[in-house]
């Protein structure tokens, strides 16, 4: 998304106010609605602001989606450190975990992985969205490795991927139970994996 795009400005006072008031309006919609029934109009009715503005300002419901995945990024909690890779990892599980299994939060992003599957630019800023994430707990892999707790060379975005990607699956595919068990699971074989060297990138 570029500068100039719709929903990409960060300007201060009633501007940033009212995107605030549109973009929970938005993801309050997505999480009831899905995003086949996101309506500009009934989001700015929901955020009390007027139809024009919305228009104006975000266009279409894939400019507005796209700066909702945007505010998320931005808003999400910082990394935790623990001190060692496991404690770090498990608090990036729990934290997914509770992200996926929240009423509304879990709703939302299986509404907006379910759009980007058909939609290029909901998947570009769904993209942008765990990119950010990555690179915000990658730096615990890093510090593992100068530790030497894990093999020089190992990919650290590739490790904190690994840690989610098992319960992004229980979300959208298997069903299974979603709780902080399997959130620990996940970070103990992503720790495991890395420790045997499975994401050391090949020189």
């Amino acid at each position: 998304m570029t500068a100039d795009e719709p929903g990409t400005l960060r300007p201060g006072g009633r501007t940033a106010r009212v995107r605030v008031a549109v973009l929970r309006a938005a993801g309050d919609a997505l999480a009831e609605q899905g995003i086949d029934r996101l309506d500009l109009a009934d989001v700015a009715r929901r955020a009390d602001v007027g139809k024009t503005t919305v228009y104006r300002r975000w266009g279409t419901v894939t400019g507005l989606v796209a700066d909702l995945l945007t505010d998320m990024a931005e808003q999400s909690l910082p990394r935790t450190r623990t001190g060692s890779l496991l404690g770090d990892l498990r608090a990036n599980a729990r934290l997914v975990r509770r992200t996926l299994t929240d009423p509304r939060q879990g709703a939302l992003f299986k509404a907006v992985i379910a759009a980007a599957t058909c939609d290029a630019r909901t998947a570009d800023a769904l993209h942008r969205f765990y990119d950010t994430r990555v690179k915000e707990w990658a730096p615990c892999v890093r510090e593992a490795v100068e530790r030497g707790e894990l093999p020089a060379g190992t990919d650290a975005e590739e490790v904190i991927r690994a840690v989610s990607a098992p319960l992004y699956y229980r979300l959208l595919a298997s069903g299974n139970a979603l709780d902080d068990a399997a959130a620990d699971r996940a970070a103990e074989a992503a720790v495991a994996a890395a420790r045997a060297g499975a994401y050391v990138t090949p020189r």
